[in-house]
């Protein structure tokens, strides 16, 4: 197996520089900036290659440094099998996550088989269905690793592509059969406080009460208004709160590891007067809430431990490590934005300068020790192919 990253301004240029390399691509995995041109990189990789696109948040990191533009990770690997499937929801994201699953393996000549890896891309808001969909066709024991498409502020103007075709909703699956040695690691970088509660009342991704009180209040108490806006919302009124809250993210608790709980989290993302709360994540009524608080210097030194994390798993030496696929949270790298030199120094300096991409997300997927394959906000995660 060989693994490259290119980033480039343009995608003639990055198209050139990725066919310039000896070898034909079996898998590439593109991500930009929501106001890129993809179609002259979607012409290019037509003949064959398993291609997964997807907008992040500003752009992406490389080994080299940020990337504003355009990225790609490259795999050749004529020993391995791969293949990638893009559906719209249409309704129904776990049909269509579904359809996308088994029209990838069956692109990567392995229908009915399990891969080793599926690598992902979602346009955000039905990730949980998304996740049934692709699990109801190959179980939950395989891996899936993926992030949202992201844009710049927001305002939906995210998309996932493959050499055929752009969607501004739906859903994107790659299935991997590699020859070399994979593993993985999930984690977030944030720490719990001492404040948890009930949930009391919820409707899917909105939760309206805490310990039987306004979930705005509560969350007002704990964080200390920390990660609200001021002045907040009026009865009648719905303001954003993505920035504020991302220092200041809600956790559920949900394995333990030698006695060290482990929390996925939820990204608060608007105040409404009426005292309820929305969130990048579906909350159930009854989960348990605990208040989570982070700092730059751990969002900027967690992306480098959660690559020594993930290569260790596999017991996967720094020198053996071929390149690695990263998720950042993208509400994490814009606080962190200042920072972002940092962040790639740490991962560059365990893997030992190995190619890597790391792509800015608005909300991750992986799997938690005994727990399955889950989605949640503020996360990160590593693939390492060695």
């Amino acid at each position: 197996m060989k693994i490259t990253v290119q980033s480039a301004a343009t995608a003639n240029a990055l198209a050139e520089a990725i066919l310039s390399e000896p070898g034909r691509p079996d898998f590439v995995s593109l991500h930009c900036a929501c106001g890129c041109d993809v179609g002259p990189l979607q012409a290019a990789l037509s003949d064959g290659a398993a291609v997964l696109g997807a907008t992040s948040c500003l752009g992406a990191v490389t080994q080299e440094g940020a990337a504003p533009a355009l990225s790609a990770f490259v795999i050749r690997d004529p020993g391995g099998n791969y293949g990638t499937a893009l559906r719209p929801f249409s309704g129904d994201p776990t049909l269509a996550a579904r359809q996308a699953t088994i029209a990838a393996l069956e692109q990567a000549d392995r229908a009915g088989e399990k891969p080793e890896l599926i690598w992902m891309a979602a346009t955000p808001g039905q990730e949980e269905a998304v996740l049934a969909g692709i699990e109801a066709v190959i179980g939950t024991d395989v891996p899936i690793i993926g992030g949202s498409a992201a844009d710049d502020t927001v305002q939906g103007d995210w998309f996932l592509f493959d050499t055929n075709r752009k969607l501004t909703e739906g859903v994107l699956v790659a299935v991997m059969f590699p020859t070399a040695r994979v593993s993985f690691a999930y984690q977030n970088g944030y720490a719990p406080t001492a404040h948890a509660g009930r949930v009391t009342r919820a409707e899917g991704r909105r939760i309206l009460e805490i310990d039987d009180r306004p979930a705005l209040d509560v969350y007002r108490d704990w964080t200390g208004g920390a990660g609200l806006p001021d002045p907040v919302p009026s009865e009648t009124d719905t303001q954003p709160i993505l920035a504020q809250s991302t220092f200041w993210p809600l956790g559920r608790e949900i394995s333990d590891t030698g006695g060290v709980p482990q929390y996925l989290l939820a990204h608060p993302a608007a105040a409404h007067g009426s005292g309820a709360i929305d969130l990048f994540a579906n909350v159930e009524e009854g989960e348990v809430l605990t208040q989570m608080c982070g700092s730059v210097e751990g969002l900027t030194a967690r992306a480098g431990r959660v690559a020594a994390l993930a290569r260790r798993a596999g017991g996967i030496k720094a020198e053996e490590v071929a390149g690695a696929l990263m998720v950042y949270c993208g509400g994490c790298m814009l606080g962190v934005r200042d920072h972002l030199d940092d962040v790639v120094a740490g991962v560059n300096a365990e893997l030992q300068g190995a190619p890597f991409l790391a792509v800015f997300t608005f909300g991750e997927q992986g799997p938690i020790l005994g727990m399955g394959n889950r989605h949640g906000n503020l996360m990160i995660s590593c693939i390492i192919f060695g």
